[in-house]
């Protein structure tokens, strides 16, 4: 038996990507303020496009930062469940732009992919989304459910202002659960759905040692290097066996009990094949030791650091300044202002003499957030999976994380539950990101379907708070 909003999706198909084509041409980089009329013209196509497709009520709204910009279709009634439908519409910035095999803004088809910036972080699943509402409309004349649409503008930047738009329009913004065509799914090979995120937090500091770089030979021995200075600190955060040596900074930390362990051993993962997929060294890990600590185990990653001289040749000089960027993945029970002090007190005690250390907070930080396992949108969503691959999807963690989800947590009183059709081997933020072609029909499928699911349930279903 065909479905005729599904028929209607798949006919569509070559006008979609035309369309996508033309969103992924908006160079919308929300951390670069030269970046700003891409931003303007993101959300302009957003606009028209969602007026075209029949949603009303569409608007940009924003809080100080970059707008988003929101629609909605409410005419299935006040028994019928809500959804708020998110995407973003922002981009990481396409550096270094001469690594692409093709322009970052430019959609290119190749070997059964679709290159260009943000065609699956998060343009292509975002319309995957929106079109398959416009579908219903167009078909049907009305959706399943009650639909509110946020397409955020600062995902990428740390969802800065996302609170403050949510509690400023809370009446509109009003739901009872979150379907997210981000969070991108874990494997192309195998259904899944990604019922658990790390949160996240983030730092940079300095070193400065004097006021100017100075001459190695004249001042060498008697002025702090800040570079080696930098290296010397950064050393620290870590034991030799790799562990993370912040007195403090698992305080609350929820740990893995043997049957999560046990549940991992059961997940089928090729530990060595995916070393290889990503040119690193075997690792040695057992599934589930690989997966405990790419799902359930806090991180400190240093992200980057520079200071000197870093040109062709030599340059005799010992670097006044030097800097470095942080970042820590979180687990359930952490708090990020708790983290971030913690590491704070570690780099100020072990700080080496002779240079002077500033330390900025680059965000306010997300903490970890899971689904419940009995949440209706989640069995929803395992039950369209169900029906359009044949197979039960696995339920999987994600290593990094959704802002959105502790946002709308903690805000609104709402769970989110992913449901994406990129892939995490998509190249996400470096050069040569791209979409499978396959993803399309995939999801158009899964998204009628889901849809149809939980036009099928009543409101009273979801009328329970986030816990």
């Amino acid at each position: 038996m065909t479905d005729k909003v599904l028929d209607h999706l798949l006919a569509d198909r070559t006008p979609f990507v035309a369309r996508l084509a033309a969103l992924v041409a908006c160079p919308s980089v929300s951390t670069d303020p030269a970046y700003a009329p891409g931003m303007a013209e993101a959300r302009d196509w957003w606009c028209a496009r969602l007026a075209a497709l029949g949603l009303e009520g569409v608007r940009e709204v924003a809080a100080g930062g970059h707008p988003a910009v929101t629609a909605r279709w409410h005419g299935a009634g006040p028994q019928a469940p809500t959804l708020l439908v998110y995407g973003h519409y922002d981009v990481q910035p396409p550096d270094p732009a001469e690594a692409w095999i093709s322009p970052p803004f430019q959609l290119t088809p190749r070997n059964g992919r679709l290159y260009a910036r943000g065609v699956a972080d998060d343009k292509g699943p975002s319309l995957l989304a929106i079109e398959t509402l416009g579908a219903f409309l167009a078909v049907e004349g009305r959706l399943p459910c009650n639909v509110t649409i946020l397409l955020e503008g600062e995902e990428e930047v740390g969802s800065a202002t996302l609170a403050k738009i949510l509690e400023q329009d809370r009446a509109w913004f009003a739901a009872d659960a979150v379907l997210s065509a981000d969070g991108a799914r874990w494997r192309a090979d195998m259904p899944t759905l990604t019922v658990a995120t790390r949160g996240n937090t983030a730092l940079e500091l300095s070193l400065r040692s004097a006021g100017k770089d100075l001459h190695s030979g004249r001042y060498g021995g008697v002025v702090a290097n800040a570079a080696q200075a930098m290296a010397r600190l950064l050393a620290t955060l870590h034991d030799a066996q790799g562990a993370i040596a912040v007195a403090g900074f698992a305080d609350g930390a929820v740990s893995p009990d043997a049957a999560m362990r046990a549940q991992l051993a059961k997940i089928p993962f090729d530990v060595a094949a995916h070393d290889a997929s990503i040119g690193a060294p075997p690792s040695g890990l057992s599934t589930a030791a690989f997966l405990e600590r790419l799902w359930l185990l806090p991180t400190l990653e240093v992200n980057g650091m520079w200071g000197g001289y870093t040109g062709p040749g030599g340059k005799t000089v010992i670097p006044h300044q030097a800097f470095a960027k942080l970042s820590m993945r979180l687990v359930p029970g952490q708090d990020p202002a708790a983290v971030v002090a913690a590491v704070s007190r570690h780099l100020r005690a072990h700080c080496p003499p002779g240079v002077a250390l500033e330390i900025r907070s680059l965000r306010e930080g997300s903490r970890a957030t899971e689904v419940p396992g009995d949440h209706p949108l989640l069995l929803a969503a395992e039950a369209a999976l169900t029906q359009t691959t044949g197979t039960a999807p696995l339920r999987v963690r994600m290593g990094a994380t959704l802002p959105l989800s502790d946002i709308v947590q903690r805000v609104l009183g709402l769970h989110t539950v992913m449901f994406s059709f990129a892939t995490a081997d998509e190249d996400f933020h470096a050069p040569d990101e791209n979409w499978r072609e396959s993803a399309i029909p995939e999801g158009f499928a899964a998204w009628v379907a889901l849809l149809r699911q939980v036009g099928g349930l009543s409101r009273a279903a979801f009328l329970r708070p986030a816990r």
